[in-house]
């Protein structure tokens, strides 16, 4: 039998993470799971342990931030964060901080929600910031990182995204007609994302590997 193990989380009030905490919770698993966050989540559980950090002063509680299996569900959209530099400063810095100092913490595991067309040398804005987030945590060298790309994210917000409710609502319907090379674009139900992370975890798998949106459908069935 194996031993339980401790799973981190930031990014828990989000939309895939909400659903990632429940399941982490849940999970015969782990036997602690901290909740990494600006601000208490209105959630009690005997499991969870919720570490309210300042972000841009990660390195300040990284006593606390020792986990075996380190699941990154941080993001925010442009509008919301106000300018391209403070968009960059949650999507890139306060992810590979959080990789660098987990690392050192001896985690074994991370795993992170990036975005379908994350390219460091992208011409968009938000697709280069995606990238360069998935290069700088490769090159610390994990022994397992677990890269997601999922298209685009269904599922009841907390907070309003008009421009992906408006994409939903258009690509909802032609994802029936999206099948062999074009699978990979269909929108994804945020809760299929957090439960393909879980699965892949469970894999303990010992290299890089980059999931695109249908290889996460078909995991988080």
């Amino acid at each position: 039998m194996h031993r339980t193990r401790t799973a981190l989380i930031a990014g828990a009030s989000g939309l895939v993470g909400s659903h990632l905490l429940r399941m982490l919770l849940q999970s015969d698993r782990y036997s602690q799971v901290i909740s990494v966050g600006r601000r208490e989540l209105a959630i009690i559980h005997p499991k969870l342990d919720q570490q309210i950090v300042d972000f841009d002063n990660l390195k300040k509680s990284a006593s606390e931030l020792a986990a075996d299996d380190v699941f990154c569900c941080l993001g925010t959209t442009i509008k919301k964060a106000g300018s391209k530099e403070a968009f960059y400063k949650v999507d890139h810095t306060y992810v590979t901080q959080l990789a660098e100092i987990t690392l050192r913490r001896n985690a074994s595991q991370f795993l992170v929600v990036s975005s379908m067309g994350a390219d460091a040398r992208s011409r968009m804005f938000y697709n280069r910031v995606k990238g360069k987030m998935e290069r700088d945590v490769r090159a610390l060298g994990f022994q397992s990182l677990q890269i997601f790309r999922p298209s685009l994210l269904l599922g009841e917000r907390d907070e309003h995204r008009t421009g992906e409710e408006i994409s939903a609502r258009i690509m909802k319907p032609l994802s029936k007609i999206m099948f062999g090379p074009l699978r990979k674009f269909r929108p994804i139900q945020a809760e299929t994302v957090a439960s393909a992370m879980l699965r892949v975890a469970a894999q303990d798998l010992k290299t890089d590997k980059v999931y695109l949106s249908d290889e996460i459908e078909r995991l988080g069935r």
